[in-house]
């Protein structure tokens, strides 16, 4: 029988003016719903699934084109969404799962006018001015719940940082954390090989990645996560990670005061691949973290931490080679930077949000370009 969370149809709707059929409303509806399962090829009489049906193709385009109605179609977007092929031609179906979702009231627009669709037991109805205002009510509430946790991560993670160098302190915590087992201990190296994957993806490996600093084959337990320790090495940086429980991800590392040829740098210079490789390596640590417990959107934090008496300062090679600070500009106080991603991508597909991430981080020390970040068109700045 259909439910609240189960609701069957016989064809896939097709590909084209997708985002003006039901889809978009159907979709709607079990987010609104707290999430649920749409099933294409099955018949039903009575709200009663009767027998097997062929639910039609589905190949790469249709599929791209499911994903951009849920996420154009609808205000605000649905994300996350699974989608699974079943059977073969003849037989097939395919399953959309709706992720349950604290953006509500998700809304569906149709010229002028708009509506919030919800699931009702077997039914779509429209949510009542009342039911929309709870909606709102929640989704604030929630917002505000989900930025005090975020903060208080980075706060944990940034303790005791920043008074002998400049640390750079990045944490990532999912909209629905993990609620059932935690990685295993031994898991923890897989979970390491896929950032190896990651990062060189989204970045060149002529510097040195921070991520390559920990030791993620001998994890130490802490307070309800796996923490990946600095591996000690001689080059005067410093870098610790963490996977925890419940889905979230952190790393903090050295920005400030590397080695370099001519000497070390001062404890306030920071050399511009810190940033740029550590954005990188954070999101992969992120990505790699979502992949492996399952989850899809995730809030962000990356900042600069430090104490000291002098500015920040962010050096990075002028057109000669030379390293040079002369294009930044003096940092008292880095304002950390927050953004809300959807991790449940492919590599490819995250690539832009990784560099208009790095983008951001950097741009603030007043340096415009990136250098060690690849563009989505997978050139170099």
């Amino acid at each position: 029988m259909e439910t609240d969370d189960l609701d069957w149809k016989t064809k896939l709707p097709p590909r084209k003016n997708l985002a003006q059929n039901d889809f978009p409303k159907d979709v709607a509806a079990m987010a609104n719903a707290g999430g649920g399962v749409i099933i294409y090829g099955v018949e039903e009489v009575q709200k009663a699934a009767t027998r097997r049906t062929d639910a039609g193709e589905l190949g790469e385009i249709h599929e791209r084109a499911l994903r951009s109605a849920a996420y154009t179609a609808i205000s605000p977007p649905v994300m996350g969404l699974k989608i699974y092929r079943l059977g073969d031609e003849g037989h097939r179906a395919v399953i959309v799962e709706i992720p349950a979702s604290t953006e509500g009231p998700h809304l569906i627009y149709r010229q002028d006018l708009f509506g919030a669709p919800k699931r009702n037991d077997a039914d779509t109805v429209w949510m009542r001015e009342r039911e929309i205002e709870v909606a709102y009510r929640a989704r604030f509430e929630e917002r505000r719940r989900g930025d005090e946790a975020l903060a208080g991560l980075y706060d944990e993670a940034a303790a005791g940082r920043g008074d002998d160098r400049a640390w750079l302190i990045a944490v990532a915590r999912p909209r629905f954390p993990h609620i059932g087992a935690p990685i295993a201990r031994h898991a923890i190296g897989d979970l390491f090989n896929r950032i190896s994957t990651a990062a060189p993806t989204w970045s060149t490996n002529q510097v040195t990645h921070p991520i390559s600093k920990c030791d993620f084959f001998a994890p130490r337990p802490g307070l309800r996560r796996w923490v990946a320790p600095d591996r000690g090495t001689r080059d005067n940086r410093e870098t610790w990670a963490s996977v925890h429980h419940d889905g979230s991800a952190t790393l903090v590392t050295t920005a400030g005061g590397h080695s370099r040829r001519e000497g070390n740098f001062e404890p306030h210079q920071i050399e511009s691949s810190a940033i740029e490789l550590g954005v990188v390596d954070f999101l992969a640590l992120a990505w790699s973290t979502a992949e492996k417990y399952g989850l899809d959107e995730y809030d962000v934090r990356m900042g600069l931490v430090w104490s000291g008496k002098e500015p920040l300062r962010v050096w990075t090679v002028d057109s000669v080679g030379d390293l040079t600070d002369q294009y930044s500009t003096p940092l008292w106080r880095y304002t950390p930077v927050d953004a809300t991603l959807n991790l449940q991508t492919t590599l490819e597909d995250f690539q832009s949000d990784v560099y208009e991430f790095a983008v951001t981080c950097v741009n603030q020390t007043g340096l415009r370009g990136l250098r060690w970040t690849r563009s989505p068109d997978k050139s170099f700045d």
